[in-house]
């Protein structure tokens, strides 16, 4: 791996020819930062594992060169030792420009900057875009690591967009003592995300890409590990929890889990491994203002499906930020936007609203991965309790109830109750889970597993379980008798057997079973 310098990144600014302005005084977009020094690594890797560039140029047609494996540009925000002068907006802002290609000219690197820039310069005005350059940041580029080991935050960004999206929230919360790593979103084969399964799952893969990054670093500590996304991130990451437990909260920034039901909705679109099973983990979800029901009518949004409200085995919070709209979650289009582009609120109104967004999201993740009680005290507030303005956000909470049907939590029950409750236990979660099923492989699997690591009496609880619930299936009373013939019931092998062999007159284990077992147990009847 390498790392960009900060004397390149001031390069590519320094190239643009803008003179450094007076940074203006301006509503915070974070609140006030915590106690700890933050650093900033920037990283270029590549992930072998997967193919990025097509053999030939989707845009030029040309044949590909250099290396065809995905780009993974990361920055990682950690809690430091105070050194060095810290970043300016602008320097987050250069890092943009290499996500997708490490390989690029000077003159390359140039251009795009300045093509970048002259396109906020266009909506905003150069000296407007001079100021936040100038605007000071919290990190310092390579600062040294602070001791001790702190939970993880993997940031997903939204459709399109650069790591450095909400830098302000990433460094805020490494100011709070987490680590938080960020990837750019990209698509599976250009840098444009793509709204479609392969997208998702390619931003889901990379955020699982980024976990792994994160568990090489000393200060992780991988038990306390959570993902936030903004906007397409924030649907990306509900794939990533269905897939990966180890993930313990989920944050969705106005995410597309809301907009874009029909990924996740069971129906043919859907992504199948996403159901309310799969993610019984607490979720912050922190919405733009409402809009009618004309407006989403007009838009052709439906209502008819929300998982939040499916997701009946986790504690789910959704707070409405009432001045903010979707694009405000992001730090840096709120930079760069225009005084029409806020509506009813102002500037100001809708960067307090930013900050409070932040807050809201330290404080879930510290309620949850750390245990803390006075977060989650603020959680329970009304939030004007906890100093918010009136009528900024509104707050719901829905407690979940439960352990989630799955086999996993259903073999955690099993050895806590006996596993001779199977039948019964099954039935539970099946009234409380439809979604949960066992087949008979699972069943015979799960058995045989039992068997080779001598427990008997389990292995014939789980094939019994299997024969009342599938009672016409010969393989596992075949499977039964095995157990019990293992076990020293040779008795109940034999009438398994028997059982086995009415079902399927062809299985010729039972038959050369029987004739042992006939043999040995004729042997013990009394004379």
């Amino acid at each position: 791996m390498t790392r960009l310098p900060t004397a390149f990144l001031s390069a590519l600014l320094s190239a643009l020819l803008f003179c450094a302005l007076p940074a203006a005084q301006a509503t915070p977009l974070i609140p006030e930062p915590g106690p700890l020094p933050v650093g900033l690594k920037v990283l270029k890797q590549y992930d072998h594992a997967r193919v990025y560039k097509t053999r030939v140029s989707l845009t030029t047609g040309k044949p590909a060169s250099g290396e065809r494996a995905r780009p993974m540009q990361v920055l990682v925000w950690y809690p430091a030792v105070r050194a060095g002068r810290p970043l300016s907006f602008g320097d987050y802002l250069a890092t943009s420009v290499t996500e997708s290609g490490f390989d690029l000219s000077p003159d390359e690197l140039k251009r795009r900057s300045a093509q970048q820039l002259a396109q906020f310069a266009g909506a905003i005005g150069k000296e407007a875009v001079q100021r936040e350059l100038a605007q000071p940041m919290l990190a310092t580029l390579d600062a040294p690591a602070r001791g001790g080991r702190f939970p993880v935050l993997i940031y997903a960004p939204s459709f399109s967009a650069s790591a450095a999206e909400n830098a302000d929230l990433c460094e805020y919360l490494a100011s709070q003592g987490y680590i938080v790593l960020s990837s750019a979103s990209q698509g599976a084969r250009t840098r444009a995300m793509t709204d479609d399964v392969e997208g998702l799952e390619t931003q889901a893969a990379d955020i699982a890409w980024l976990i792994a990054q994160a568990a090489a670093l000393p200060q992780a500590d991988m038990e306390r590990l959570a993902v936030a996304g903004f906007s397409w991130g924030g649907l990306a990451n509900v794939l990533a929890a269905a897939r990966d437990d180890r993930i313990k909260a989920l944050v969705s920034i106005d995410g597309s889990v809301r907009y874009f039901p029909q990924f996740v909705d069971g129906g043919k679109a859907a992504v199948p491994y996403v159901t309310p099973a799969r993610l019984p983990l607490p979720l912050l979800y922190l919405a733009q203002r409402p809009r009618s029901i004309e407006a989403l009518n007009r838009s052709e949004k439906s209502t008819a499906f929300s998982l939040l409200n499916r997701m009946s085995y986790s504690d789910v919070f959704v707070a409405t930020m009432h001045p903010m709209l979707h694009q405000h979650f992001a730090a840096d289009g709120l930079r760069f936007a225009r005084a029409s582009d806020f509506a009813d609120y102002d500037r100001d109104e809708v960067r307090a609203a930013h900050a409070w967004m932040a807050r809201y999201v330290h404080r879930f993740l510290d309620a949850y991965l750390k245990g803390d009680k006075a977060a989650q005290a603020f959680l329970a507030n009304r939030p004007e309790a906890n100093g918010a303005p009136k009528r900024m956000i509104t707050m719901e909470a829905k407690r979940g109830s439960g352990l989630a049907p799955t086999h996993e939590n259903f073999a955690g029950q099993l050895a806590e109750r006996g596993f001779d409750q199977a039948f019964e236990l099954y039935q539970d979660m099946q009234a409380r889970g439809a979604s949960f099923k066992l087949g008979p492989d699972a069943i015979n699997s799960w058995g045989y597993e039992l068997l080779r690591d001598g427990m008997h009496a389990e292995s014939i609880a789980i094939f019994s379980f299997g024969t009342r619930l599938l009672p016409e299936d010969a393989n596992l009373f075949d499977s039964l008798g095995e157990a019990q013939e293992a076990a020293g019931y040779k008795e109940d092998a034999v009438r398994s057997y028997r059982r086995s062999l009415e079902l399927n007159p062809k299985n010729s284990n039972a038959v050369a079973r029987l004739k042992v077992l006939d043999l040995k147990v004729s042997s013990l009847a009394p004379k």
